[in-house]
């Protein structure tokens, strides 16, 4: 029951905690889906409404206002454009919700830290549960769209979740990063929030990366977020299949960055109770 106990940062005692609490960790990001909607007229249904209105907007302001057209989608007309950008932004939103999130759900639950032997490493989790299960709204709501606009879905669309695996992990180390340092440096919270609006810019969001010069490519594939939105428009919409070698290398990376950040999540935990 002592908080200041040292937890162990292995790769092993990341597996351990991620199976042992997997039941804490499942009914805690359920409490929080339902409990963000709870006394709303609408309650979950918002969940539908949102990414939905978010599409119509897109559609209209990018290709009424702006005319704009994305190349070998010429036959999406209004709605092609914004079904390519919604895939950027449903990947971006992933990231970004963690993000903003990961530094105030240490000291925003002080005590599950004081009081309680209670597995913090597992709120950046439960964030991300709530994130994806956002997501896996968003992408229905893409789905249907698609089908309707496009008239089809490539069968490579059954790839996404191995698209989004290593972003889920690469976002989990940087969260877990961010959790920890939260609760000392309060600034990190504003951090964050201009990392996560940078990114979305910095990313082929709202352009593709043949767009931009030759000289500045490569400083944008060097954004985590660029490879994973290229190769989850290739599986969405174009059918083609994932470009492998690099989604290995991504995947071992991945796992490489969410072991550092877990690591460092234990060892900066000991003052968690100190600080708080």
């Amino acid at each position: 029951m002592n908080p200041h106990l040292a937890k162990s940062g292995s790769p092993k005692a990341l597996v351990l905690s991620l199976w042992t609490h997997r039941s804490l960790t499942y009914q805690l990001s359920k409490r929080e889906v339902v409990g963000r909607y709870r006394g709303s007229i609408g309650g979950l249904a918002w969940s539908f409404f949102n990414p939905l209105l978010m599409l119509a907007v897109y559609t209209f302001v990018f290709s009424v206002v702006f005319q704009a057209r994305w190349a070998g989608l010429e036959q999406g007309g209004k709605g092609g454009f914004a079904i390519v950008l919604f895939v950027g932004i449903l990947v971006h939103g992933i990231f970004a919700e963690c993000l903003n999130r990961a530094p105030t759900l240490i000291i925003g639950n002080p005590n599950y830290v004081k009081r309680v032997m209670f597995p913090l490493e597992i709120l950046p989790l439960v964030a991300m549960g709530s994130a994806l299960f956002h997501s896996l709204i968003s992408l229905v709501v893409l789905l249907v769209v698609q089908l309707f606009v496009l008239g089809y879905v490539p069968w490579t669309a059954v790839l996404l979740p191995l698209i989004l695996a290593p972003l889920v992990l690469t976002t989990m180390g940087v969260a877990w990063i961010f959790a920890a340092f939260g609760v000392y440096l309060r600034d990190i919270g504003q951090i964050t929030v201009v990392i996560t609006t940078v990114a979305l810019f910095l990313s082929p969001v709202f352009y593709p990366v043949t767009a931009l010069p030759e000289e500045y490519r490569v400083i944008f594939l060097l954004n985590p977020l660029t490879f994973i939105i290229e190769q989850a428009r290739d599986v969405m919409i174009w059918g083609r299949l994932p470009d492998w070698n690099g989604l290995a290398i991504y995947i071992v990376a991945s796992l490489v960055v969410a072991w550092i950040g877990f690591w460092t999540f234990q060892k900066m935990r000991r003052g968690f109770a100190d600080v708080l």
